[in-house]
């Protein structure tokens, strides 16, 4: 047997097997086993790994053939068919390994001196090649000074892995970057699906109307050269951070060139003719740029600090927008004011027996169409008459009441005794005259002359910006100082011969014959009114304060609001329930503002609490004071349209759309109308 460090010659393995073959007695000697384990069984291995077919070319003569045989032969009588069959499903999965490889990379115990020399093994070009990277991972014995060969094999690898490493590392960064722009193109076109769903009545409401803006895409062009504008602002920043003057230079002045071309274009009918040359000069610009500056962290940086900057701007300009429009609302127009000063005047110079209406009858017979207007304004009041007589089917049946104040009494007068509504009965009165309409009866009175309603009012620390005084301004509408705005809830009072009477507000237009709501069985309730809560805002709890515990123990959060502005009251059902004592109890529970701010609706609400039967929706349509996208269908086909809102139609704000709703009633050859410089 030999020692460990001899090497063991390929002719003693062959003797060793074939000893072992003829011994007797069935044990093999321990010189056998050894031979099997450190010559013939890697010798199996790679035969079985290259299907069988390992070319020996250390034999000129051929013997290599038949010793492979044979080995083959004498290794199957060994070993069982299985442990075959395993080592040949292995070779498959892995693929054919060369003898340099077990030559190179051999365990101690299996070195031969004579196994093969370097000139003894030719394995098959394309195995090799194929196995070559594996070869090279694993670990060797030898070191690089016992074998200048295999060190350069090494060397070799060594690069090979190198530039496989690079090229794997330029394929992660190319993914990395299309992934980066597969996530802004999905980012972008998420931004542009949010702005599609964008409730175009809340935003931009000054331009909804335009004509330009009906086509959705008749602005890609104008958004296009915007959204270069936003871009070049933030690569310019870069480039100024990082010292590249040229670029940044070059920049603002593609800015100022798209900004020149764009104007005040809302539309690509209004960009001038330049546009298309500017927009591939800054797409240019901007390509470069991106080559030279793009850190998508630093742009992410960029674009967040501009969109916080232009919320700030938006919510300031938002306030002082709200400002100036509940500015705007609290205000007459000079030519109405001229119109008023005028008419009174003339009322005044008429004598006595010139001031009377005719049909004074007909002011308390239960049996007509009685019509509530309670308004300070002559143009408006006279657009709600001559609306409803226009469109009435017997007018001579209609009789309409008017209250105004001790201001404009003569100017309704005087309008409605030179332009009468036809064969229809009109009566004005003065409400100043309502002798038991005072703070002792009126809970609302008596809270207007209080000290704190007067600080709140007219307190002496006005605000001193914009958007500083747009806090509570809506509440601050001189509407809530007059009894005008207050005197819906004293209708038998008012009326106290009549059985139903129809409330109308001096901002809406009729359309229809009204008639038809007298007729509406009101099933025991009070108030025949159209609901509005389509949308959640409309409920109890926009207007009430249902932390309060009154409000919250008698009311449901979620019931719904209801229009004022076209209500028929049935006055006897008025009478029995009281409504006007249930008025005051809640008025004089909200002397400090507790359960609801200023107006007239919130007390309504609860004052008519489940008192209000519900009609039919086209009957009243509401929102042409603030709402621009209301279905034009919808509006022609209700019998009331209704101004809500700041955009009142005799305002230079008004909805330019909705106003030949209420322009057409209007005779703009009047020489009253003419000579206040009244125009459509």
């Amino acid at each position: 047997m030999p020692t460990p460090k001899q090497r063991l010659p390929y002719t003693a393995a062959g003797g060793g097997r074939r000893g072992a073959a003829s011994g007797s007695g069935g044990v093999l000697p321990p010189v056998v086993v050894l031979v099997f384990l450190f010559v013939l069984a890697p010798s199996l291995f790679f035969v079985a790994r290259n299907g069988g077919h390992v070319h020996v070319a250390s034999d000129p003569k051929g013997r290599d053939s038949d010793q492979e045989a044979e080995a083959m032969k004498s290794l199957k009588s060994i070993l069982s068919k299985e442990v075959i069959d395993a080592i040949t499903a292995s070779q498959h999965e892995a693929g054919a390994l060369s003898l340099d490889f077990f030559r190179n990379h051999a365990s101690p115990s299996w070195k031969t001196d004579d196994l093969v020399s370097h000139k003894s093994l030719d394995v098959d070009g394309k195995a090799k090649a194929e196995n070559s990277a594996p070869e090279h991972d694993l670990p060797t014995n030898k070191s690089p000074k016992d074998d200048p060969d295999e060190h350069q094999v090494d060397t070799a690898a060594k690069i090979a892995r190198r530039k496989l490493r690079e090229k794997r590392r330029e394929k992660r960064a190319m993914d990395l970057m299309r992934k980066d722009d597969e996530a802004r193109v999905k980012l972008e076109n998420a931004a542009i699906e949010r702005s599609k769903a964008v409730d175009s009545a809340v935003l931009g409401k000054y331009s909804i109307w335009r004509k330009e803006n009906e086509n959705e895409n008749s602005d890609s062009t104008v958004r296009l050269m915007r959204d270069q504008i936003i871009m070049a602002r933030v690569y310019s920043a870069l480039a100024k951070s990082k010292s590249k003057n040229d670029l940044f230079q070059e920049l603002q002045i593609r800015i100022k060139e798209s900004h020149r071309a764009v104007g005040e274009a809302t539309a690509d009918a209004d960009l001038h003719h330049s546009a298309p040359e500017k927009i591939r000069a800054m797409g240019q610009t901007l390509s470069k740029a991106r080559e030279e500056l793009y850190d998508c962290r630093a742009v992410t940086q960029r674009l967040r600090a501009m969109l916080q900057s232009a919320d700030e701007q938006v919510r300031s300009l938002k306030k002082q927008s709200t400002f100036l429009s509940q500015l705007a609302a609290k205000t007459i127009p000079n030519s109405i004011h001229c119109l008023s000063m005028r008419l009174t005047i003339d009322y005044y110079l008429l004598p006595l027996e010139k001031r009377k209406f005719p049909r004074r009858e007909n002011l308390e017979n239960p049996t007509l169409y009685h019509y509530a207007l309670f308004s300070d304004n002559v143009l408006a009041a006279s657009v709600v008459v001559n609306s409803t007589i226009m469109n009435a089917k017997e007018p001579e049946k209609h009789v309409f009441h008017l209250v105004t104040d001790k201001l404009n009494f003569g100017a309704m007068n005087m309008w409605f005794l030179l332009n009468p509504p036809g064969e229809a009965t009109i009566h004005v009165e003065n409400v100043d005259e309502f002798k038991w309409l005072n703070s002792s009866y009126c809970p609302v009175l008596r809270q207007l002359e209080s000290a704190a309603m007067k600080e709140y009012y007219f307190k002496a620390d006005r605000p001193t910006t914009l958007s500083a005084g747009s806090s509570n301004l809506k509440y601050r509408n001189p509407k809530y100082l007059s009894m005008l705005n207050h005197l819906r809830f004293y209708l038998p009072e008012v009326y106290p011969k009549l059985d139903k009477i129809l409330f109308l507000d001096d901002d809406i237009v009729v359309q229809k014959d009204l008639t038809g709501l007298w007729d509406v069985d009101l099933n025991g309730k009070v108030n025949g009114a159209v609901e509005t809560c389509g949308e959640s805002f409309h409920r109890f709890d926009k207007y009430l304060n249902f932390s309060n515990p009154h409000i919250a123990r008698n009311f449901d959060p979620n019931a719904c609001g209801w229009a004022y502005g076209m209500n028929i009251f049935d006055l006897k059902e008025w009478k029995k329930k009281d409504i006007t004592g249930i008025y005051h109890k809640w008025q004089n529970m909200n002397e400090d503002r507790v359960l609801w701010k200023l107006g007239t609706l919130p007390p309504g609400l609860l004052t008519f609490y489940k008192l209000t039967h519900p009609l039919d929706k086209s009957w009243h349509v509401l929102g042409l004071g603030y709402n621009p996208s209301i279905d034009r269908s919808e509006i022609e086909s209700a019998a009331v349209v209704h101004y809500n809102g700041n955009m009142k139609p005799w305002l230079e704000l008004a909805m330019t759309k909705y106003r030949p709703y209420w322009t057409k009633y209007i005779k703009y050859d009047h020489p009253y109308i003419r000579g206040c410089n009244l125009s459509e």
